[in-house]
């Protein structure tokens, strides 16, 4: 299918109920960025009104050895404060890593009705689903991104449904990852004074999925972002983002004078970014910070990132741990199901960190 015309509903048509996504339209040979794109001016990203974090990243390897305590300290300061680090010595090797993105580049350069099987109605399987922006039946302004996501159920379902092109690579990446990811975890909630049982630590971490994204080069990327501002609903997300950058985490709780402002995350070869999810600012009674993030799109060259969530299985409630009620005197969240918030986030454009309000106790 041609993208015959650049009136809006021909272009979500193509974009979207076809399933071209941004790398159709920009294979179409658009010049500029089309009106459905063009953020508003608020929501823009200004590379120049920002600086670049200099936090190191964090040494994982020395979770188990002499430093254990200084280094739980580290992730907690992160979690209290950003909501977002670096780490490096994290058990997933490098040449995972890369080949990881080159596999995210083979799967978004295929044609678009090698990728369009993936679409939500035809895909092979509700846990893989291709798309593009967020969700585009929403928002005023498109995402200049497309993405495959893939919910991990079994190896089996896995090897069957997963795209070809990444299945192995992003199966062996997500679990690498859930060793980090319960590592992290657990020094946090112990960190809280508490200790959770195996069952329940499965409850909190139970549904992971793995995720590509791909951000075509964008002939304006000064009026478009590549996802808008959002916190994530699960407990951890760990990032691999490539060597272009473009992540930008705001600033919340840190020097008064900073403020609402804006942190460029850094690539650095061979680490992987964690950010803390709603899920755990709501444990935590607000302890702990779910960081409001957003992506910059860039003309000279594609970008690809690859996040694994980790989050509740659905029918998981959650709410603010009773111990750290009792030592805060008040519950700044309500308890919630899992799949109720999960519907709430889903369901409308992202916009900040509002998802929260969905469990906030006002």
């Amino acid at each position: 299918m041609a993208l015959r015309s650049n009136s809006s509903n021909s272009l979500y048509d193509f974009v979207v109920r076809a399933g071209n996504g941004v790398k159709g339209l920009v294979d179409s040979g658009v010049s500029e960025v089309p009106e459905r794109y063009i953020q508003p001016p608020g929501e823009r990203i200004n590379k120049h009104d920002s600086r670049a974090c200099d936090a190191p990243p964090i040494d994982l390897s020395k979770l188990n050895g002499e430093e254990h305590e200084k280094v739980v300290d580290e992730i907690a300061r992160a979690a209290e404060t950003l909501g977002f680090f670096q780490v490096v010595n994290h058990g997933v090797p490098l040449e995972l890593l890369e080949s990881l993105k080159d596999a995210a580049h083979t799967f978004f350069s295929l044609p678009p009705e090698k990728k369009a099987v993936y679409c939500t109605g035809v895909s092979p399987s509700p846990r893989v689903k291709y798309g593009t922006s967020f969700v585009p039946e929403k928002e005023k302004a498109l995402e200049w991104k497309d993405y495959i996501s893939m919910t991990f159920n079994s190896d089996e379902e896995a090897l069957q449904c997963w795209p070809n092109q990444c299945k192995e690579v992003a199966l062996e990446y997500l679990k690498l990852s859930t060793k980090m990811v319960r590592d992290i975890v657990e020094a946090l909630i112990g960190k809280l004074g508490v200790t959770l049982k195996d069952s329940e630590m499965e409850g909190l971490l139970g549904m992971k999925m793995v995720n590509m994204n791909y951000y075509p080069a964008c002939p304006n990327p000064e009026l478009t972002v590549g996802v808008g501002r959002h916190s994530d609903m699960g407990a951890i997300t760990v990032l691999l983002q490539d060597g272009i950058g473009g992540l930008y985490v705001k600033v919340d709780q840190q020097n008064p004078a900073d403020k609402g402002q804006w942190l460029e995350i850094p690539p650095i070869p061979g680490a992987l970014v964690i950010n803390i999810g709603d899920t755990l600012q709501i444990l935590s009674n607000g302890k702990y910070k779910s960081a409001e993030h957003r992506v910059r799109t860039t003309s000279s060259q594609s970008r690809v990132s690859v996040p694994v969530f980790t989050m509740p299985i659905a029918t998981e409630r959650i709410g603010p741990l009773p111990e750290v009620v009792e030592k805060d005197g008040l519950a700044r969240y309500r308890e919630v199901v899992l799949q109720d918030y999960m519907n709430n986030f889903f369901g409308n454009a992202h916009a900040g960190k509002n998802s929260l309000d969905f469990a906030r106790i006002n």
